[in-house]
C-alpha cells in the first residue's frame, strides 16, 4: 500500500502579510496560487510537478478577476493585496477563522476611543473607531497628509471587519478613503460569512470611517477664519430629536441619520396611515409603520448626484429599509437650499 502524505509549507502562508493563524492550507501549496501567499515560495521537486497540473484555485482565482475589475472599485493597495488574497480562498470558513485572527491582531486602544462620538450605528455589536491625520511617511514637505484609524468592538467577527477595513484604510489619503467602492466586500466573498445584520453593520463602520477621514481632512485644513465658520455650521446642525413611543422605525431612522449625517435640516413624516394595511410591509406588522417621507440637508449630500445621496441613504439605515414598504426622499446640500 502506498501512503502519500501532504507536506506543510516551510514558512506561513500570509494574506497581505498577516500569516493564516493556526490553519492546515497545505492545499494551497503549489503552482502560481503560492506566489500570492507567501513571500518565499517552497520550490521542491513535488511542488515543481503538482504545479505542471491545472490549479482549482487559480482558475478560481481567474473567475473571480474576470467578475469584477478591482481597479473599478478604487481599493487602496493594502485593500486591493486583501481582496485578492480573501477572494483565493474558496473555504469560507477559513476566511471566517482569517476574520477572528485578524481581530486578535487588532491594536488595544484606550477608553478616551470609547464615546459616543467614536460609536458606528447600525452595528449588532458595539463598535468605536477615531482617526488622525498625519503627514506621510517619507514626504520631506509634509505636504501630503495621511489618515491612521484606530478602534475596537465587543465582537469578535465584528473586530476582525474592522481591523481588516484598518488595515486597508490606513496611510491612505482622505480623498483615496472617499473613492473606495463598498462592493470590495463581495469581490473579496467575505460578505458570504457574514448575516445580513453583519453585512450592513460593516457597511455602516466603512461609512463612519469615511466621514472621519473627512472631518479630519477639513479640520487640518482649517485657519481661524474657517473654524470660526465651523463653529457657526456646528450651531446648526441637528443634533436630537423628540422620539415616539411605540414608534421605532421612526426613532431608528432618525437616531441613524443625525449620527452620521449631522444634517443642519431633517424632517421625517409618517405617512403610515394614508396606506393601511399596505402588503409587505414588515413594520406596518410591528408598528403601523410602512410609509415614510424624508427632507434632509446635510454638507455630505455636496458633490453628490440624486442617485448617490438616496443610496447613500438606503445603506446608512440598512435593515430597517427591509421592514417599510416605502421612503420618499429629499435630500439637499446646505448650497442647495
Amino acid at each position: 500500500i502506498k501512503v502519500t502524505t501532504m507536506r506543510r509549507p516551510s514558512k506561513p502562508l500570509l494574506i497581505a502579510g498577516i500569516p493564516i493563524a493556526g490553519l492546515a492550507l497545505a492545499s494551497y501549496h503549489g503552482g502560481s496560487t503560492v506566489s500570492a501567499w507567501s513571500p518565499a515560495p517552497h520550490t521542491s521537486a513535488a511542488t515543481s510537478r503538482r504545479s505542471q497540473k491545472p490549479s482549482s484555485s487559480v482558475v478560481l482565482h481567474s473567475a473571480i478577476e474576470d467578475e469584477l475589475d478591482l481597479s473599478s472599485l478604487h481599493l487602496t493597495p493594502q485593500l486591493e493585496m486583501m481582496v485578492t488574497a480573501f477572494s483565493s480562498i474558496p473555504d469560507e470558513k477559513t476566511r471566517h477563522k482569517q476574520l477572528l485572527y485578524m481581530a486578535s491582531k487588532l491594536p488595544a486602544v484606550t477608553d478616551d476611543v470609547r464615546i459616543s462620538e467614536n460609536k458606528v450605528p447600525g452595528c449588532l455589536s458595539t463598535v468605536h473607531v477615531d482617526c488622525t491625520l498625519e503627514p506621510k511617511e517619507g514626504d520631506d514637505d509634509q505636504e501630503t497628509m495621511v489618515v491612521n484609524y484606530f478602534g475596537d468592538s465587543d465582537g469578535l467577527l465584528t473586530k476582525g471587519l474592522l481591523a481588516l477595513l484598518i488595515r486597508g484604510l490606513n496611510g491612505a489619503t482622505p480623498e483615496e478613503i472617499q473613492n473606495v467602492d463598498p462592493q470590495f466586500i463581495q469581490a473579496a466573498k467575505i460578505s458570504q460569512t457574514l448575516t445580513p445584520g453583519r453585512n450592513n453593520g460593516f457597511l455602516n463602520m466603512l461609512a463612519v470611517m469615511k466621514k472621519k477621514a473627512l472631518d479630519a481632512a477639513e479640520g487640518g485644513a482649517a485657519d481661524a477664519d474657517k473654524e470660526t465658520k465651523e463653529d457657526e455650521e456646528q450651531s446648526a446642525i441637528v443634533t436630537s430629536f423628540e422620539e415616539i413611543d411605540g414608534k421605532p422605525m421612526y426613532n431608528t431612522i432618525m437616531t441613524t441619520l443625525i449620527t452620521i449625517l449631522k444634517p443642519t435640516s431633517i424632517t421625517l413624516t409618517d405617512n403610515s396611515s394614508q396606506h393601511a394595511g399596505h402588503a409587505g410591509s414588515k413594520g406596518w406588522e410591528e408598528s403601523g409603520e410602512s410609509h415614510f417621507a424624508l427632507e434632509v440637508v446635510a454638507e455630505a449630500f455636496e458633490g453628490l448626484s440624486l442617485v448617490k445621496r438616496h443610496q447613500l441613504i438606503y445603506m446608512l439605515l440598512g435593515e430597517t429599509m427591509q421592514k417599510i414598504h416605502a421612503l420618499e426622499i429629499k435630500a439637499k446640500s446646505p448650497a442647495e437650499v
